[in-house]
């Protein structure tokens, strides 16, 4: 059979394969150290909500601090209306000569000297209050636990990392491009992936990569996904990025031949006598 090339508007494209990972990730640790991981309340893939309880420390130690703390308090305040009624005293008499100048002294010194242990008392208190809300761990947004290392019975080290949060469960493509193509891609853009599982779906361009790869010459483009997709963090896709229309010259595919990595028609002469052609896709 016969037929002749056609011209058809045709979509211009950009192919890229990246990684697709988490748009954010937070990690969520214990703010006390030296205490023993009472529950855990969440697990791997659970979906949390911003300020949802995830784990809890045993607080029997701080509870009896804060309280020998308010104890401390409520000792100081009784010692300071106490020095400060031996004060208001000497302030009264101070004129009529009946203590000396050192005396009186003595007990607006004292008043400070209580008022002052007061407020470190009561800031030690605070801090104590602080320490045993620390013994709730909380989820500081809301996402999809990725990791979860925390197991009930070990101890909170500084630093320790016990969760894992994609926030807002929000994904993103980071699709590799050279830097002959960078030029052509524009925030706002969409995307089309392919994903391992055969599943398709479309993202949008949200930013491009401010450096290129000194070694591989490529830029990273963040594309954002749509929510309640197939992609999953970690998953490597293959992608297309739609620069627009143009004029192309079109034929049915099984009019092109591949081979030796290079394509071929059959054209068809005025005499009838047929001639292989090299062309370009």
């Amino acid at each position: 059979e016969l037929t002749t090339p056609q011209l058809a508007d045709w979509p211009q494209v950009i192919t890229a394969n990246g990684n697709i990972t988490a748009w954010q990730e937070a990690i969520i640790g214990a703010e006390i150290s030296g205490h023993q991981l009472t529950e855990v309340l969440v697990n791997v893939g659970d979906t949390v909500k911003k300020g949802q309880l995830l784990a809890r420390v045993s607080s029997d130690v701080v509870t009896a601090e804060l309280e020998q703390s308010k104890a401390t308090v409520a000792e100081a305040e009784a010692m300071l209306a106490e020095a400060r009624l031996n004060a208001d005293r000497a302030r009264k008499i101070e004129l009529a000569g009946a203590l000396s100048a050192q005396q009186i002294n003595q007990y607006l010194t004292a008043e400070k000297t209580v008022l002052a242990r007061l407020d470190a008392a009561k800031a030690k208190m605070h801090a104590d209050t602080l320490r045993l809300d620390k013994t709730r761990i909380f989820s500081p947004n809301n996402g999809v636990i990725s990791t979860r290392t925390a197991t009930v019975g070990s101890l909170t080290q500084p630093g320790q990392e016990l969760f894992r949060l994609i926030r807002d469960n929000r994904l993103e493509w980071r699709a590799e491009v050279t830097a002959v193509e960078l030029g052509r891609i524009k925030p706002g853009m969409k995307a089309f992936l392919m994903l391992p599982n055969g599943a398709s779906i479309q993202g949008e361009v949200r930013m491009i990569g401010p450096t290129v790869d000194i070694q591989t010459r490529t830029a990273i483009i963040y594309v954002n996904l749509p929510d309640n997709n197939a992609a999953r963090a970690g998953m490597y896709a293959r992608g297309e990025f739609e620069l627009g229309q143009g004029t192309a010259l079109t034929l049915p595919q099984s009019a092109v031949l591949m081979r030796d990595g290079l394509s071929y028609v059959y054209r068809v002469d005025a005499s009838n006598r047929v001639a292989q052609h090299k062309v370009m896709l």
